[in-house]
C-alpha cells in the first residue's frame, strides 16, 4: 500500500508542549514537564480540543490515489497546508495505480481493470508522441492513478479525521490511509504514540455509540440507548 513520512520538523513532545502552552494560562509551573506532560493529557481527555492545535504534524504520503487524497483535503480544519505532486510537470507516461481489492479478488474484474490502465498509458505515451505537453495529457488518467504530497496538520484536525476515517463504513482506501499514519505517528515518538492510542480510534469508541444511519454493528446506534 502507500507509505507515510514523519518529517523531523514535528514536534516529539506533543502532549508536553500542549501542557507547558496551557499552563502559561493557568499560572502554572511550566518548568517541570513532568507536570507540563500530565496537564496537556488532562485537558484533551476532558474535551478541551483548541489545545490540541499547538501540536503539529509534518508528513508526506506517497502511494495513495487521486481519489482519495481529494478525500483527504476535505479535512481543511486548522487551516493545514498542503502540496501536490504536479501532473503538469512529471511524466505519468508508465503510471502507478491502485486496484481496489474488490476488483483484484475476481480474476476477470483484475484483468478487465488492468487492461484498461494499460491502454490508458499507452494512449498517454502516444499524445506525448504527438507532442502534446504533460499538462494536457494529463486530463486522461484516472482518480485511481498514485500520487504523492507533503502536507502540515494539527493534531485536532487529526482527530477528527482518524474518528471519522477509521469507521468501518469509510472508504476502504482512505480507512488504510488512517491505519498507515497511526502507525508512522506512533513510531515516531512516544507522545505521539500515546496521542495515536488515546484519540486516534473511531468516533464510536469515542462515543460509545454508533451515529451513523447504517451501522456495522460494533457498537449500539444512539437511538437504541
Amino acid at each position: 500500500m502507500g507509505q507515510i513520512i514523519i518529517h523531523p520538523e514535528t514536534n516529539t513532545h506533543p502532549i508536553t508542549t500542549i501542557g507547558r502552552m496551557v499552563g502559561i494560562c493557568y499560572g502554572s509551573d511550566v518548568s517541570d514537564d513532568v507536570k507540563n506532560y500530565k496537564r496537556g493529557l488532562n485537558c484533551m481527555k476532558a474535551g478541551h480540543g483548541r489545545v490540541m492545535e499547538f501540536a503539529t504534524c509534518f508528513m508526506s504520503l506517497q502511494g495513495y490515489s487521486a481519489r482519495v487524497i481529494r478525500e483527504f483535503y476535505t479535512h481543511i480544519g486548522g487551516s493545514p497546508t498542503r502540496v501536490q505532486e504536479s501532473t503538469r510537470y512529471i511524466d505519468y507516461s508508465n503510471f502507478k495505480y491502485i486496484t481496489p481489492p474488490a476488483i483484484q479478488k475476481d480474476k476477470d474484474a483484475n484483468d478487465i481493470y488492468e487492461y484498461l490502465m494499460y491502454q490508458i498509458s499507452e494512449a498517454a505515451k502516444d499524445l506525448k508522441a504527438c507532442g502534446v505537453p504533460k499538462e494536457d495529457i494529463a486530463n486522461i488518467f484516472p482518480l485511481g492513478m498514485e500520487t504523492g504530497i507533503s502536507c502540515h496538520f494539527n493534531l485536532r484536525t487529526l482527530e477528527n479525521m482518524a474518528n471519522q476515517r477509521l469507521c468501518t463504513r469509510a472508504y476502504w482506501e482512505y480507512r488504510q490511509l488512517m491505519k498507515d499514519m497511526r502507525q508512522a505517528l506512533g513510531e515516531y515518538s512516544y507522545e505521539w504514540g500515546v496521542l495515536c492510542d488515546i484519540f486516534f480510534i473511531p468516533k464510536c469508541e469515542k462515543y460509545g455509540y454508533c451515529c451513523e444511519e447504517y451501522s456495522c454493528g460494533r457498537y449500539p446506534k444512539k437511538i437504541d440507548l
